[in-house]
């Protein structure tokens, strides 16, 4: 547990705005090991990749027990910090949430993602809901005596086209992270944001460090780490490249010629 704890300090300290610490987010322990080799501060997972590589839909769709079983794989297999992808808790109920937290963090893991979506459903939690979810998750830290780093996540973004993304959904973003700041979390991430102004003033009006992920169309890291983010996740874009590249081989490969 000491080891744990320590690994989980060191993870939160890799969040410093304007320093970002990058994520390039892994899925088994063959691509942990592959970044963690090129030289990286810490691992993440993706609920996507995961989800893909072992044959299901992202959305909780890999059971639960395969998940925690995956990630136990990563713990063992690196000395780095490693921080898992939680969704939306495996369940909606924040007593749920709470001791499925508590088991994760039984397999090593110092963070988490946590999301405001409604999997399987329409829309976003409502944020008196949220809240209380967002709690659920740091109580499930206290109850296993680890402070990991909990990834407080808004779908506000990625739910809509960038050329839709206006300032009232940047200003619920604000109203979110504070209040999920106040519920305990210690970051916030805000996927499908490509906006520079956008991303600039998230990050100067929300004390949490703040998590953008490099989707295509977004700004490069370097502008990022200009604008205040603290953290920069690649989420299913390297799986997704993997595969492309895969496949495109195997084509070649495949390809009788005289």
């Amino acid at each position: 547990m000491t080891n744990q704890s320590a690994k989980a300090a060191q993870f939160k300290a890799l969040h410093v705005k304007g320093d970002p610490v990058v994520l390039f987010n892994i899925w088994d322990v063959g691509s942990a090991g592959a970044v963690a080799a090129a030289g990286a501060k810490a691992l993440a997972t993706g609920s996507a990749p995961v989800a893909l590589a072992n044959g299901f839909a992202d959305g909780e769709q890999m059971p639960f027990e395969m998940a925690l079983a995956n990630v136990a794989r990563i713990v063992n297999a690196t000395d780095l910090p490693v921080s898992m992808d939680l969704e939306g808790g495996y369940g909606a109920a924040p007593d749920t949430i709470a001791a499925n937290v508590t088991r994760a963090l039984e397999t090593g893991v110092v963070g988490f993602n946590f999301e405001d979506q409604i999997i399987g459903g329409e829309g976003l939690y409502p944020l008196d809901q949220q809240i209380g979810r967002v709690k659920a998750v740091v109580q499930g830290c206290e109850n296993a005596g680890v402070a990991a780093f909990v990834n407080a996540r808004t779908d506000i973004f990625l739910k809509a086209a960038p050329d839709t993304h206006s300032e009232d959904m940047l200003n619920d973003a604000i109203a979110r992270a504070t209040v999920f700041a106040d519920a305990g979390a210690d970051g916030f991430f805000a996927p499908g944001l490509r906006d520079a102004d956008m991303i600039g003033r998230l990050c100067s009006e929300v004390d949490l460090p703040v998590n953008i992920i490099a989707l295509p169309g977004a700004p490069d890291s370097k502008t990022l780490a200009g604008l205040g983010v603290a953290r920069i996740s690649y989420g299913p874009v390297p799986y997704k490249r993997m595969v492309s590249w895969l496949e495109q081989a195997a084509r070649e490969a495949l390809t009788l010629t005289v």
